[in-house]
């Protein structure tokens, strides 16, 4: 069976977030789509729906689809969907 693995840099404290962040998602082939985090995590939420059986083992060993999500936001900047398609995110903040 063919496992995904998380990739990144582990992401800074939660601490260090506002709630007007956003996040900038990136997959190849598309263009940069701005997310708030509630939005970013429905979008992870759809990928990992699609591949539970290939999941690495730190997010099968989560309870349910939410929390693998949120992990995932919270702890990385990049997964890679299946081989050589890596979606990266990255928090910003923009200027009101």
């Amino acid at each position: 069976m063919l496992e995904m693995t998380l990739y990144g840099i582990a992401m800074p404290d939660a601490i260090m977030y506002r709630d007007d962040d956003m996040y900038v998602l990136l997959i190849p082939g598309q263009d940069e789509v701005f997310l708030t985090p509630d939005e970013l995590l429905e979008r992870l939420k759809g990928v990992l729906a699609d591949c539970q059986e290939a999941l690495p083992r730190e997010l099968r060993a989560l309870e349910n689809l939410d929390a693998q999500a949120r992990h995932l936001r919270d702890t990385a900047c990049e997964f890679e969907r299946q081989p050589g398609e890596r979606w990266q995110w990255y928090v910003v903040r923009l200027e009101k």
